[in-house]
């Protein structure tokens, strides 16, 4: 039986490596070994910043709740409280959509949740 040399499937698996690497500064994106570890970093990195844009987005809607909320004598909390109790089933990012560019949509939800919390 003929021998199969591996040297195909190893370029292909290099050059896989490689283009993922495209970009990457010096050797980075260059030599393979180096270029390897760079590449399972930044995946793993990719992966981590995922889950961590959803918590920046979260965090920036409260923010901006929280700002329209108390320009309207409520605070975050308290508001949110009061839409809950008012069975207003709204989710933040709505809400936050609400507060920047409809701010009088955003005051009667305000004042529904202050009639709901006296």
């Amino acid at each position: 039986m003929a021998r199969i040399k591996g040297g195909l499937n190893a370029k292909k698996k290099h050059n896989r490596v490689l283009k993922l690497a495209k970009g990457y500064r010096g050797a980075r994106s260059k030599q393979y070994r180096i270029a390897k570890q760079s590449v399972m970093r930044a995946l793993t990195s990719s992966y981590a910043g995922r889950k961590e844009r959803k918590r920046q987005f979260r965090q920036l809607w409260i923010a901006r709740i929280n700002a329209a909320a108390r320009l309207n004598g409520l605070s975050y909390s308290k508001f949110m409280y009061g839409l809950k109790l008012a069975g207003v089933d709204m989710n933040r990012k709505m809400l936050a959509e609400m507060a920047v560019n409809d701010a009088a949509g955003f005051a009667s939800l305000a004042e529904l949740a202050k009639s709901k919390l006296a």
